[in-house]
């Protein structure tokens, strides 16, 4: 047996165990894997199979993008994740926490694949009868959708020659036949998506995958794994909250940073083709503390809801952040009360992203002052006002991007006031209707509310 160690991280493998990975410098990531040489019966090392026809290298100008065709899912918020459609051969990798909806979104779009194509499902975590369950659930029951329940990655490519597209759930249950390594183990992981991908490129077949994620959020098995596929998709959302957002984390065949948002529901996950009206659904009207921001997620802009509570003075205040980076809050905080003049520093404050949303954009600062502002001051912002800018030390505001998209989609729902940077807005046309209120700091954005 030979004793490797891999680093969980970066993927690097050493003889020995060390307490800090020498590549990548992460310590204690590094997990040992028992792998026994594969031999022939003459006891020389077996050479490695190889899949499919070896290919002779090409010219530049002979390889032809023709073929490089691209068809879409039937699911709109999914297509534009991947850019617009999935493309044939691709691997694709969908992440995300247990029980979030990665299963339930795949099984969904495999109803409007199977009316041209041919999709083999394999579960390592369901039997045949539960996903057959779940299939009459989400009412899908085409005959072009194959169904296996099987661990071994070797039984399943041998049935996968008339197949169109590949689903494997999940890639951490999945083993190579002649590997003695745990499935789950790194060098399972790795050895088993690099024969996915190598299988992908080959034949053509689009593969998708799902991952499991670690306590801390990130995809298990070692970070190799997304440096392979073609497309890293995460599902983000509290599994109490119905929607559910699909973030395109890496795309070699489209933009990334774009966002699918989705609604779960005892039907499966239906499209929200408008989340901004779906996240200020139930705010409250004339009431301290709240202020509205867009961000932009991808190409697409979001209004969401900041609420900030500044309650009673006491000797040892608290500082409670959800949804926004907890250090962020309190820098925004000590601005406030040092460039601003409203004394917070012994009270009690909390933030708050309403809908679930994990916020980390620089334009949120400014709302979340003015949330924080209206509430040590009890007074309302204003129910058709928002507010976009980056906030710095200083306490001035500062320009931020697609500032004309973020206004329009403002306008569109029916907000009358925005309160923006000065600096780098003086070109600015804003949309018919909308109000646009310029401030060069904080002091300024708050005299302008009051």
């Amino acid at each position: 047996m030979k004793t490797a160690f891999f680093c969980t991280e970066c993927g690097n493998e050493v003889s020995k165990w060390h307490g800090q990975c020498p590549a990548c410098k992460t310590w204690d990531s590094l997990a040992e894997s028992l792998d026994a040489p594969k031999t022939t019966k003459s006891g020389k090392k077996a050479a490695t199979p190889r899949f499919g026809n070896r290919q002779a290298p090409k010219k530049l100008s002979e390889i032809s993008t023709a073929d490089e065709i691209r068809f879409s899912t039937g699911s709109n918020e999914f297509d534009r994740v991947l850019g617009g459609g999935a493309v044939a051969g691709s691997l694709v990798l969908v992440g995300g926490e247990p029980g979030i909806g990665k299963s339930t979104l795949l099984l969904q779009v495999c109803d409007y694949l199977c009316r041209d194509k041919v999709v083999l499902y394999s579960s390592g975590e369901e039997s045949l009868r539960q996903i057959k369950l779940r299939a009459g659930r989400l009412g899908v029951s085409s005959d072009n959708l194959l169904l296996m329940a099987e661990t071994c990655l070797d039984d399943i490519l041998e049935e996968v020659s008339d197949a169109d597209i590949l689903i494997i759930d999940s890639i951490q249950t999945m083993q190579r036949r002649d590997a003695t390594s745990a499935p789950g183990s790194v060098n399972q992981v790795k050895d088993c998506t690099m024969l996915l991908m190598s299988v992908a490129k080959q034949t053509g077949l689009t593969v998708f995958v799902v991952g499991h994620v670690n306590k801390d959020g990130q995809i298990a098995g070692p970070k190799v794994l997304e440096h392979m596929v073609d497309c890293v998709l995460s599902f983000e959302g509290d599994r109490h909250v119905s929607h559910r957002i699909v973030r395109a984390t890496k795309n070699r065949f489209g933009a990334t940073n774009e966002v699918g948002v989705f609604e779960m529901n005892d039907k499966g996950l239906a499209e929200v083709p408008n989340p901004s009206e779906m996240l200020l659904a139930g705010r409250p009207l004339r009431t301290p503390g709240c202020c509205v921001a867009c961000i932009m997620e991808g190409s697409r802009p979001l209004l969401a809801e900041m609420q900030a509570l500044v309650s009673r003075d006491d000797a040892t205040a608290r500082r409670i952040a959800a949804g926004v980076d907890y250090n962020r809050a309190v820098l925004l905080m000590a601005v406030l009360e040092k460039r601003a003049g409203i004394p917070i520093g012994r009270r009690d404050a909390y933030v708050n992203v309403v809908g679930g949303l994990d916020i980390d954009e620089p334009a949120a600062d400014l709302p979340i002052i003015l949330a924080l502002a209206s509430s040590a001051l009890d007074k309302p912002l204003g129910d058709d006002t928002t507010a976009v800018g980056e906030v710095g030390l200083a306490g001035e505001l500062r320009m931020v991007n697609s500032l004309s998209i973020r206004l329009n989609e403002i306008a569109r729902l029916g907000f009358r006031r925005c309160v923006v940077p000065y600096h780098g807005t003086g070109n600015l046309i804003p949309p018919q209707g909308l109000e646009v209120l310029r401030a060069k700091n904080v002091r300024e954005a708050i005299s302008m509310l009051g």
